[in-house]
């Protein structure tokens, strides 16, 4: 059986750069604490801008030995990662519910889905295609090829340490490009750990540099501005993303950005209600609630109002468990922090305050951690907090429409635009639905839609670019067009 201790052993605590561990310049560190108790787990090195330097000139150095490897010799190394990663799974998934909280289960998950994205990238690496065509003038031939677009930055969040860096690695890696990745500081461990996996399953040194750090802004701002580094790729909450795409302006520098969402999940008359209801679990309680793939606000259409929100309250007070990711009982784990904690108890006061009826959940418990149960709101008025915000939590906010129009517009009412969720059994309804929505995802009948090999990504200011499917090795390659006599 794998123990905290021995798992904690294999994260390196150094700045891993070039060809393993090193100590941050002037040897700084900082706590990584358990959210469950917030305890202590480790300390690990705090990067300073010169370190991120460093970083950049491990990449600099690897980009074109790493660009000319061969395709299928790169796929391998991917598929090997992928090995290594799924024979580890369950040290990666306790390491992950140490340092963020969730229950092991989403860990395990989390991990299958993470390391998906190395196999799948391992695949697309050898089907990176140019063309050769005549043009049609006449006028001597066409020819278009794909090349890597250099070193990447990747910055990813707290909330899957795990698969939010896979989504990025893995196509970066694929296409030929080295990166650096700063992870967050609340739960950097599970990078570090996947840079000494990638090491020993292959990887060429410099090819990948993971940098942790308390200031994110002050190791990358450096590297933004360097003419060496060709990529940034983010994820992360808008604000932040816009900071950082009007950061990159200067130097035109490419981006993909994957910001907020504020999910509708909207019920209609003649879904089925059992599977909206266990459609609603899985996209509300997912992670604890802590996705931007979250189901943020439920649309529910008045015919079903009553039976939809009765039978959300009973699921999630009979089946949802709250207590420490490591406990095997636990369904529900605690929030990554104090803050997040106090941003969704904030959130759901307001409501209740506004008139919301809170039917299940919204205090508190006692004793250490930062927890929060599974939460339901009734009636929520127009202008409670909740329906604007992004929870990022265990609160569901019910509001009623009435015809299909009144639930498009419901659901169209937010600058948001990542994905939405439609329960119908009507299939004109559905695809008509999907095609108004304004989201880059439709979850129809469903309450997960994340899949390695489905292109991921928002529309409005929920970013652009596309992480995964056959469209996410694009974002590390720039086209070249040749004309030839």
């Amino acid at each position: 059986m794998v123990s905290p201790h021995d798992v904690l052993e294999f994260v390196p605590k150094g700045l891993w750069i070039g060809s393993g561990p090193v100590e941050a310049t002037g040897g700084g560190t900082f706590a990584v604490r358990n959210p469950a108790d917030d305890a202590e787990l480790t300390r690990v090195a705090d990067a300073t801008p010169a370190d991120a330097m460093r970083a950049l000139d491990a990449a600099v150095a690897a980009s074109a030995a790493w660009a000319a490897t061969p395709a299928r010799e790169r796929g391998e190394i991917l598929r090997a990662v992928f090995t290594e990663l799924t024979a580890r799974a369950e040290e990666f998934a306790l390491l992950m519910t140490l340092e963020m909280g969730k229950a092991l289960a989403e860990s395990r998950n989390e991990v299958r889905y993470g390391a998906e994205f190395f196999r799948w990238f391992s695949e697309e690496a050898v089907r990176v295609h140019g063309r050769y065509q005549h043009a049609p003038s006449g006028a001597g031939r066409i020819m278009v090829t794909k090349q890597p677009v250099g070193p990447c930055l990747a910055i990813t969040p707290w909330n899957f340490p795990l698969a939010m860096g896979t989504r990025k690695i893995g196509p970066a890696l694929a296409a030929g490009c080295t990166m650096i990745v700063k992870p967050a500081s609340a739960t950097p461990l599970t990078m570090l750990a996947l840079a000494k996996l990638c090491s020993e399953a292959g990887l060429p040194d410099g090819v990948l540099s993971v940098i942790t750090s308390r200031s994110s802004g002050a190791v990358t701002a450096p590297l933004i501005a360097d003419p060496r580094l060709r990529k940034l790729t983010f994820t992360g909450s808008t604000e932040v993303g816009k900071k950082l795409v009007a950061a990159s302006a200067d130097r035109l520098l490419r981006t993909s950005m994957e910001l907020g969402g504020n999910a509708p999940f909207v019920v209609f008359d003649d879904a089925d209600v059992d599977a909206a209801v266990a459609g609603a679990m899985q996209a509300k309680l997912r992670n604890g609630g802590e996705a931007c793939t979250a189901a943020n606000r439920f649309h529910v259409q008045r015919g079903v109002l009553a039976e939809f929100t009765e039978k959300l309250v009973a699921a999630m007070s009979e089946t949802v468990v709250l207590g420490p990711g490591t406990d095997p009982a636990s369904t529900l784990g605690p929030l990554v922090s104090a803050e997040q904690r106090e941003t969704v108890s904030g959130l759901v006061d307001d409501a209740v305050g506004k008139g919301a009826r809170l039917l299940l959940g919204g205090k508190e418990p006692g004793g250490p951690g930062w927890f929060y149960p599974a939460t339901v709101l009734g009636d929520v008025p127009p202008n409670a907090r909740i329906l604007r915000e992004e929870v990022f939590g265990p609160v569901a906010p019910i509001v009623a429409f009435d015809t299909e129009d009144e639930g498009i517009a419901a659901a169209n009412d937010t600058e948001y635009g990542l994905v939405s969720y439609v329960y119908t059994r009507d299939l004109d309804r559905a695809l008509r639905v999907s095609e108004a929505v304004e989201t880059g995802m439709v979850g129809v009948n469903r309450g997960v839609i994340s899949d390695p090999a489905a292109p991921f990504g928002g529309v409005k200011e929920s970013g652009f670019g596309r992480e995964g499917g056959i469209e996410g090795i694009e974002e590390y390659l720039n086209t070249k067009y040749i004309a030839l006599a």
